[in-house]
């Protein structure tokens, strides 16, 4: 595990704005100082306003804290759309969300792949295959090859995003990774994280499918979630005890089995201090006061 685990939030925490910080370009050293964090992931999930001259500016300041920057794409892409134009323009979001990417220095953009509209889970899959390799070949093309789609599973049966059919995509080319969203999963099979064998099983269903090696370097998300009869309804947050899943039980797991990529907590409004929770708890597991 050359590159090492690394663990931080998805965008500030209330706390951040609280203290009296209003730019992203002061979250990275906060972070570090506060609570040890080295990663962070800009939230582009509403839409792309930011300027390249910004994204440089955060690129530089997340350097100077040793901290990677991931993104993620809008949540309105849907590659899976049989409108070619529409299709069209969420392939722009991404290769739009890559050259900012690019110019924070980061390399992890998150995808949400889509939803079938009308059509059977077979043919959006289908199409969005087609359009994931159309997008990577762009990036290629515009000297972005760098820059790693990491595949998004969902929190509601009815979209495209179940951890088959996101490792179905991941293995179409070898820059991509699975981003897994271990709230996403519990909430889309009616609770299903609640033992130490549980999350095993993710994790055993992934390596079989990537490898161990590429499986280390998946991209994470975490968080406790509330959800209903048709899968996510809202993310909670770490003292939300009455809400599942616990990462207690994920972390040994990831320390045992040399996991490195990057662990992005998701709770509204806590997501620092809960990333930090997170980052204690691999260090208890490392250090065998886990089990």
């Amino acid at each position: 595990m050359s590159r090492g685990l690394r663990v931080g939030p998805a965008g500030n925490s209330e706390l951040f704005y609280e203290q009296g910080h209003k730019s992203t370009t002061d979250a990275f050293a906060w972070q570090r100082r506060l609570f040890g964090l080295d990663a962070f992931e800009i939230p582009f999930g509403r839409g792309i306003s930011m300027t390249v001259e910004t994204a440089g500016r955060i690129g530089l300041a997340a350097r100077e804290a040793d901290v990677d920057i991931s993104a993620h794409a809008p949540y309105y892409v849907n590659l899976a759309n049989p409108d070619e134009a529409l299709a069209a323009a969420s392939a722009r979001y991404l290769t739009d969300s890559a050259r900012l990417l690019q110019a924070m220095g980061g390399t992890r953009l998150v995808v949400h792949v889509g939803s079938p509209k009308g059509q059977t889970r077979e043919e959006a899959l289908e199409r969005c295959a087609e359009r994931l390799l159309m997008v990577r070949s762009a990036l290629v093309k515009e000297d972005r090859g760098e820059i790693r789609l990491c595949l998004e599973t969902m929190g509601r049966p009815s979209v495209l995003g179940t951890l088959e059919e996101i490792l179905s995509l991941v293995r179409l080319d070898g820059s991509f990774l699975p981003c897994l969203d271990f709230a996403h999963l519990h909430a889309a099979q009616g609770g299903s994280l609640r033992s130490h064998e549980d999350f095993a099983q993710v994790l055993d269903r992934v390596e079989a499918a990537l490898g161990l090696p590429r499986a280390r370097e998946s991209h994470m998300h975490f968080s406790r979630i509330e959800f209903g009869a048709k899968g996510e309804i809202r993310h909670r947050v770490f003292s939300d005890t009455g809400f599942g899943p616990d990462f207690a039980l994920l972390a040994p797991l990831l320390v045992s089995r040399g996991y490195g990529g990057t662990l992005i907590c998701e709770s509204r409004g806590t997501m620092a201090q809960d990333a930090a929770e997170m980052k204690q708890a691999l260090a208890r597991a490392r250090a065998g006061g886990l089990t």
